[in-house]
């Protein structure tokens, strides 16, 4: 399949993200960390985050969510052209 401009434009944009992280961030009443927790293999995970990894980790929370938008989007433009090929077979038989 050829890439499209939009295909090429949300792979490069997906590419440039350097961080990543799955997972809802919440901070612990009274103590000096939080819990990022992420749904994996069928069960809850959880892991400590220090409050000076606070800030990074937001960051890569929300890289990681743009990243699955951006995914979306490119699965979208792969389905509309999929779409345009199937049209044009089925007019040319």
């Amino acid at each position: 399949m050829k890439h499209t401009v939009k295909m090429k434009k949300l792979l490069e944009r997906m590419a440039a993200i350097e961080q990543m992280e799955r997972g809802k961030l919440s901070q612990m009443p009274g103590r000096p960390y939080y819990n990022l927790q992420v749904w994996r293999n069928g069960r809850n995970e959880v892991r400590y985050v220090p409050a000076q990894q606070v800030s990074e980790t937001k960051k890569a929370i929300a890289g990681y969510q743009l990243f699955c938008k951006l995914a979306e989007k490119y699965a979208d433009e792969v389905i509309q052209v999929s779409r345009r090929k199937h049209q044009v077979k089925n007019r040319r038989k």
